[in-house]
């Protein structure tokens, strides 16, 4: 059992917050600020919360471990590391110039997952509980206690991707597992056309995926599991071997494909759709489920030609358009305000960062 070290700053956080909403100041949450690329530009008082950092529990037989927000991602990874487990969904933690790096709560308030995500699940799969210093200056847990959420909602895991516009996520407690027994990764030189078929026969099969991407080149996979179940499917697929740090290359944005200076696009796809035809350079991953895209094409032409085939586009470049995340449909829009109106009723929760109307 690891002991509570750092430091409790949740006192300071809601005083910050309340002393916010006595004089109307709009609030821009920020942790280590690796994610500020994403979503539309937030005028208001810096709220930090890397002074409120620390594990709070963590027990390896329980497979939970509970964290501060402010605590650096990194430093949780290396504690579950250190006990053979790990988080499943893989969060990128884009250790960029000019950011200390991702937090914990910027992980949950971003939701992004990393290569396993569509055969381990995401952020909010892994959510249990989490402290929030909601809107009415009231510091709330939900999911380790009793607690209605709001419209009956699992208002932890409804965290996940709100991007800082419900509260101030202050806690969270986190489902792990343990790292796989077996691991290894291959490379396939196949066409996309070719590599998505495959996948999708795949996928109706027991074949011990946990990776898929096709640079344009080639397919690349990674299996984990057992020793044996590995073994069978690497005799079956062929391939030639693939370092296992092309993984962490990928989910981390630093391939090659990422150095090109046109807008970054990522588009979110039904499973099994098919190769799509747009302007620019595509990198496949989640075995065709979402693919990146760089191109200098417009908002409406990439947005149309994805919701075409009933995916969505959200743009990952800074400045280049208006909104960002893929805009809502109107039912959509009135939840996400109603939800905003409970939570956060003066809206000073990072105003406008989803979309200008939230």
């Amino acid at each position: 059992m690891l002991s509570r070290p750092d430091v409790d700053a949740s006192a300071a956080l809601l005083e910050q917050v309340n002393h916010a909403l006595n004089s109307g100041t709009p609030l821009r949450i920020q942790g280590g600020n690796s994610k500020a690329f994403l979503g539309r530009k937030v005028a208001g008082e810096v709220l930090d919360t890397r002074s409120h950092r620390g594990i709070v529990s963590y027990d390896p037989t329980e497979l939970v471990i509970t964290a501060r927000a402010g605590t650096p991602l990194s430093e949780l990874q290396t504690a579950l590391a250190d006990a053979g487990q790990m988080l499943t969904c893989e969060p990128p933690r884009f250790a960029r110039e000019g950011s200390d790096g991702a937090t914990v709560g910027g992980m949950l308030a971003a939701g992004l997952a990393g290569p396993r995500r569509p055969w381990a699940g995401g952020v909010r799969d892994l959510v249990l509980g989490t402290r929030l210093i909601t809107g009415t200056g009231k510091h709330l847990r939900f999911g380790g206690e009793v607690m209605k959420n709001v419209a009956g909602y699992d208002l932890s895991r409804l965290l996940a991707g709100s991007f800082g516009c419900l509260g101030v996520v202050t806690e969270v407690s986190l489902k792990v597992l343990p790292v796989p027994r077996q691991r290894l990764s291959l490379r396939l030189d196949m066409d996309l056309a070719t590599a998505l078929r495959k996948l999708a026969e795949w996928g109706q099969q027991p074949v011990p995926l946990s990776a898929a991407c096709h640079d344009g080149q080639a397919l690349h996979l990674r299996l984990e599991g057992g020793e044996g179940s590995v073994a069978a499917a690497q005799a079956r697929l062929g391939g030639e071997p693939l370092a296992e740090d092309y993984w962490d290359a990928l989910n981390e944005q630093q391939l090659a494909f990422f150095a090109d200076p046109r807008p970054l696009w990522r588009l979110s796809l039904p499973n099994n759709t098919g190769v799509l035809d747009l302007p620019g350079e595509q990198l496949v991953d989640w075995g065709g489920a979402q693919r990146w895209l760089k191109s200098d094409a417009d908002a409406a032409t990439i947005r149309q030609a994805v919701t075409a085939v009933g995916g969505h586009a959200s743009c990952f470049t800074a400045g280049v358009c208006d909104s960002p995340f893929a805009p809502l449909a109107e039912p959509l829009l009135r939840y996400h305000r109603q939800l905003k109106a409970q939570l956060d009723p003066q809206g000073i929760f990072n105003p406008g960062r989803l979309y200008a109307e939230i």
